[in-house]
């Protein structure tokens, strides 16, 4: 029987979901997500996520990255599973609960004519434990500290929104050091379950330009937990304050570090483009 899919995307960073309420999971989510997403032979994604009953939430979102690898989270991945199950009726109500990676997460979904446009995430607090991160870089979390990447020295921040995150301020975040530099420091051995990498260029006090390589996809148009990572470390580092916008390829993200209690908040679009059948 064929597998039926939806496209969407969270300021395009798309992915492909499958309803697992409707149809039984696949046996190979992992290899299933590297033959689907890729952009030539395949439907095209960043990546596939898998929406699946789970006891006590709305939903569970299982995340593969363009690569077959697994991820705890994505931010925007979870913000296009909550419109997929209000816009389809799995739960209605305007605040869902989705798991994901052994969490919970509450959703606050904006809907316009029935159908969800925007949603707010409570991403919950950073992590900055350098063995949960994780990362061998020294501080908790290690902030500003010289990594010697390419052969070439960059002060980063690193820490976890549910998957590891390495910041670096930059005056412009080039294709040089996105396509170049990205990479190299995803796999730095500093970082022993690989990591996503920010370059972002600080705007103004309240506005960042950001591009992202992330782990296990390469360069997506947008990144919500790496946007998540790009807050707190703009207010570690003391180049801008707790609300921000982030700029990214595709579009625009709301972010804030809530001071009372410690959590991120994201807020972005959720869109959704067509839906199909890959053969068995």
């Amino acid at each position: 029987m064929a597998l039926r899919f939806t496209k969407m995307h969270g300021a395009g960073n798309d992915y492909i979901y499958v309803d697992c309420f409707a149809q039984a999971a696949p046996s190979d989510p992992a290899e299933l997500a590297r033959r689907m997403s890729d952009r030539h032979v395949g439907v095209g994604g960043d990546g596939l996520i898998l929406i699946c009953p789970v006891a006590g939430a709305d939903a569970e979102m299982r995340m593969f990255n363009a690569d077959g690898s697994y991820s705890a989270m994505c931010g925007n991945g979870i913000r296009c599973v909550a419109k997929y199950v209000h816009d389809h009726g799995i739960a209605t109500s305007q605040s869902l609960s989705i798991v994901t990676g052994g969490r919970r997460y509450a959703l606050d979904l904006f809907v316009s004519g029935g159908k969800v446009a925007r949603v707010r995430v409570d991403m919950g607090p950073p992590v900055f434990t350098a063995s949960e991160i994780p990362t061998t870089l020294a501080g908790s979390p290690p902030t500003e500290v010289p990594l010697d990447v390419a052969g070439r020295r960059f002060n980063v921040t690193a820490l976890s929104m549910g998957n590891p995150h390495c910041v670096v301020f930059v005056d412009e975040p080039t294709d040089e050091l996105v396509l170049g530099v990205g990479p190299r420091i995803e796999n730095d051995a500093r970082f022993p379950a690989r990591t996503n990498v920010e370059f972002v260029q600080t705007l103004n006090r309240e506005t960042v330009r950001q591009r992202t390589w992330e782990r296990g996809s390469g360069e997506t148009l947008a990144c919500g937990s790496g946007a998540c990572a790009v807050c707190v470390a703009g207010v570690l580092t003391g180049r801008t304050e707790r609300r921000i916008t982030a700029k990214l390829l595709g579009g625009d993200l709301e972010l804030e570090w809530d001071e009372a209690t410690n959590h991120v908040f994201m807020t972005g679009p959720a869109a959704e483009v067509f839906t199909g059948e890959w053969p068995a």
